[in-house]
């Protein structure tokens, strides 16, 4: 089935100018094909392709790296242990950004719930201020920038 620019963007959740950029980059396995009034004509293949696209690129997959995937893809048979070395180094790198990912998601949690406890307890004034450093604001400066250390 034929798809204009419009359906696949529709489809696709890309806009019509991201579409176009993916084309001009070459990170179509097949060359869009156009009628003879130069509309592009995309196929159900294309969807197929850029929903595996989209994904990569916001996995943190460079434009370079989708394009030697896809030129691997595009040679056929024969370059599959390439594919699959250029598939898990990403995925060790998506792995090591989860972690990360979850290490800031800890520490946001953790000051989340000191600050609810202050609110709730009517003294969040005296949560860190770098202008009045008393003895309570240092034991809350810890606890609040060390979460493991600091926990009350």
């Amino acid at each position: 089935m034929d798809l204009s620019i419009g359906e696949v963007a529709e489809r696709s959740g890309l806009s019509v100018h991201a579409l176009r950029f993916y084309e001009r980059e070459g990170l179509f396995p097949n060359p869009v094909r156009r009628l003879s009034n130069g509309r592009r004509i995309y196929h159900e293949e294309d969807l197929e392709w850029l929903a595996i696209c989209t994904k990569l690129r916001s996995s943190g997959m460079s434009l370079a790296t989708i394009r030697q995937y896809m030129e691997l893809v595009g040679q056929g048979p024969g370059n599959e242990h390439e594919r699959l070395e250029l598939l898990r180094r990403h995925e060790h790198r998506v792995e090591a950004q989860i972690r990360e990912l979850q290490e800031t998601l800890d520490v946001m949690r953790h000051k989340v719930r000191i600050y609810e406890d202050h609110v709730h307890r009517g003294d969040a004034d005296r949560l860190w201020n770098p202008s009045h450093p008393d003895t309570e604001a240092q034991s809350t400066t810890h606890q609040e920038c060390h979460p493991r250390e600091g926990r009350r």
